[in-house]
């Protein structure tokens, strides 16, 4: 066998970004690696502290690096990569399922610069990382969803102090946080006792008799599950107006985002539902969803104002992150998924994920598909053949598509309605039929409706 005398080596992977560097996060300090060509001592140890912070971006900014990777370690990230990003260095926030560790012994060291091998040779993908308003606009979302869940469990408190006292108020009303329950509640922590007074109390809008009403608010007053109502109560309230001030928040940070943006010239359509939603925001969601997306996304049955303001807040108003609206869900999981071995598929189950939108999509899928419309229709002829699960998550992904084609490209959707569904479901049944009978030499004829 003949020998290559040309003395060449096997070359490795091509280096695509030659001046990227790698931080494995942590708690109490971070290690940095940059290439071994930048400088002479290429890992770092910086404490957590932000001075220490600035001198890692200091140090970064002198060995010539232009790009860094960093895994998303918890929430220590986000202060490393606000002050990184400040100072002009592009910023990629990889997932860690994708990183994975060097094989061998674990340590700090290892993972930061296997990290800065990987993203040198190109092999590892940026995380969605909004830009400063979104990210703003986000922050104050999710402080009010963490309020809205703050103030659900205190509810729960204060039933259960109803119930501990046979109130039997939640079975004769529908919401006990409703005009007619917080009446009610409010007046036996101030001290009254009496079920005339209290069931006078009652809104016109009560479905409920006033009788019926008066025998369920005879109850056993023990003082120590009245003040356990009373402290439910008072945090309900506590969190209702930390919610309150989140809307404040909420409005300025989409007026700030409506600056760049034009009200479009065609007026803002007919509104699908008048009412209001009790976990709305208090200021006018839909025009200003309106004016940021150039179109009106509540025509899309499943979203109203406050899951287009939710969708926004997560996503951003630019979808051109997403090539194609199969990359927006997949990002979603709501894409089956792919895996291969030897030519046989072995898996193609959705993978599990803590999304916020993802969750908010599916309860827009299950509220849609009780509806009679084409999204209704297809939800129900899913469910009646593969099961509800995955007709949610089918449902849930054709939401999203409508969502990607009406923020990037600008369309108006309009709903054709369920009949027009079953008919085109109708028509491709019976097309698939006679496509059959032909390969097996048969024509379908059509029967002749009886007189």
């Amino acid at each position: 066998m003949s020998k290559d005398r040309t003395g060449s080596k096997p070359s490795g992977l091509p280096i695509i970004h030659p001046f990227a560097a790698g931080i494995d996060i942590g708690s109490r300090f971070h290690v940095v690696a940059v290439s071994p060509d930048l400088c002479d001592e290429p890992v770092q140890t910086f404490q957590a502290f932000t001075g220490d912070l600035q001198r890692m971006a200091d140090w970064l900014v002198a060995t010539g690096t232009k790009t860094v990777v960093m895994e998303s370690t918890g929430v220590y990230w986000v202060a490393a990569y606000e002050v990184l990003e400040s100072r002009g260095l592009e910023v990629i926030l990889a997932n860690a399922r994708e990183a994975r560790a060097v094989p061998g012994r674990k340590s700090d060291v290892n993972d930061a610069q296997w990290l800065q091998r990987l993203h040198a040779c190109g092999l590892l993908r940026a995380s969605f990382r909004p830009g400063r308003d979104i990210a703003e606009l986000r922050a104050y979302l999710r402080a009010r969803e963490k309020h809205t869940d703050y103030a659900a469990a205190h509810i729960q408190h204060m039933q259960k102090a109803l119930t501990f006292m046979n109130i039997q108020l939640h079975h004769v009303i529908a919401d006990i946080t409703g005009v007619t329950g917080m009446r009610i509640v409010r007046a036996i922590v101030a001290g009254e006792r009496d079920p005339d007074r209290l069931a006078a109390m009652r809104d016109v809008r009560c479905k409920e008799n006033l009788e019926t009403i008066r025998n369920a608010l005879v109850g056993n007053y023990q003082p120590e599950h009245v003040f356990a109502l009373k402290q439910a109560l008072a945090l309900y309230d506590f969190y209702q107006q930390c919610i309150d001030e989140c809307d404040v928040e909420i409005e300025r940070a989409v007026a700030i985002l409506n600056i760049a943006h034009s009200f479009p010239e065609a007026p803002l359509p007919k509104a699908k539902h008048r009412n209001k939603m009790p976990s709305d925001p208090n200021f006018d969601v839909r025009t200003a969803m309106y004016q940021l997306a150039g179109t009106d996304l509540t025509q899309i049955h499943g979203i109203g104002p406050f899951l287009a303001l939710r969708l926004i807040g997560e996503c951003g108003t630019d979808l051109s992150r997403w090539p194609t609206a199969n990359h927006f869900t997949s990002w979603l999981t709501l894409a089956p998924g792919c895996k291969i071995s030897g030519g046989k598929v072995l898996s193609s189950h959705t993978r599990k994920t803590s999304s916020r939108i993802t969750v908010a999509l599916r309860l827009a899928a299950v509220t849609v598909g009780r509806s009679n419309t084409a999204l209704g229709a297809f939800y129900r002829r899913l469910a009646g053949r593969i099961g509800n699960a995955k007709a949610v998550t089918a449902t849930a992904r054709k939401i999203a598509v409508l969502f990607y084609n009406a923020m990037r490209y600008g369309m108006d959707y309009r709903d054709p309605g369920a009949d027009h569904y079953e008919q085109q479901y109708r028509d491709r049944v019976i097309k698939q039929l006679h496509r059959r009978a032909a390969q097996f030499g048969y024509s379908l004829q059509p029967q002749d409706s009886p007189a």
